[in-house]
């Protein structure tokens, strides 16, 4: 009785190995492609520069997030400001006219840009005399001011736009992810190290796919979807690049029944 040696990747033509290594070296760039996109797709839907978790969340579950004026005034910051002069800020926060009413000069000493120039501006310019984080905190001019004034109400995708998006990208990412499996074990690298990373990769893109709902009622999940995302794109790459330096390799010694 014989045994068929198994097939490998090394014992076919040479030509044949690197267009293979072509076809995994344009996937694996394809990914890399895939991953700007996503940042940039993600990038500033909290409103603030940078890709950030708050991205994710608000991307699935939304994020609702106070103005920082409003609530620094809330918490009682200034402690030296007149209750009035609080009151009118947080009615001018509150209000649909924070850009018109900054400076408007109807307003005379109620106006907010003469109160915070009276009460804040001590500490909060670049210059202040507050060394600690109040000084890195402006309130000179109305650019900074704008930053700090508005609340933001981030709404999530509707899941119509989460089951289209993940129709196409569950299937394949998971067929991509048999498909370089299935080419790992073919490589003269251990089989056992290829079948670990296929299998935390695996895991990694249930736990992805998984996110995208659990994080619409969870928000912390959204620190799920990073992981799992993650993980999948590390396997990705790493049996990517087994691949092609197996291909590349000379052939060595050819398995024998």
């Amino acid at each position: 009785m014989s045994n068929t040696p198994p097939m490998m990747l090394r014992s076919l033509p040479y030509l044949f190995r690197l267009g293979i290594a072509g076809l995994v070296i344009t996937l694996l760039g394809g990914y890399v492609v895939s991953g700007l996109h996503l940042r940039w797709h993600y990038d500033n839907r909290d409103e603030s520069p940078g890709l950030t978790i708050n991205d994710i969340i608000g991307a699935y579950h939304g994020v609702q997030t106070p103005s920082p004026l409003i609530s620094a005034l809330e918490s009682g910051h200034p402690e030296t400001i007149q209750d009035s002069e609080r009151a009118a800020l947080l009615d001018w926060l509150r209000g649909d006219r924070v850009s018109q009413d900054y400076d408007n000069l109807d307003l005379g000493d109620e106006a907010p840009s003469e109160i915070i120039a009276v009460s804040c501006l001590e500490c909060h310019t670049r210059g202040g005399a507050d060394d600690g984080t109040r000084s890195q905190v402006s309130l000179e001019y109305w650019d900074d001011i704008q930053k700090l004034a508005d609340s933001k109400d981030i709404q999530p995708a509707g899941p119509e736009i989460v089951a289209t998006s993940q129709h196409v990208h569950a299937p394949m990412m998971a067929i991509v992810m048999l498909t370089l499996g299935l080419l790992g074990v073919m490589t003269r690298f251990s089989n056992r190290m290829i079948g670990v990373v296929v299998f935390i990769a695996g895991c990694g893109l249930l736990v992805d796919m998984a996110g995208w709902w659990i994080t619409r009622e969870v928000a912390g999940f959204a620190y799920a979807i990073v992981i799992g995302g993650g993980l999948y794109a590390i396997g990705t790459v790493l049996i990517g690049c087994l691949i092609v330096l197996d291909c590349a390799l000379p052939a060595g010694k050819r398995p024998s029944a």
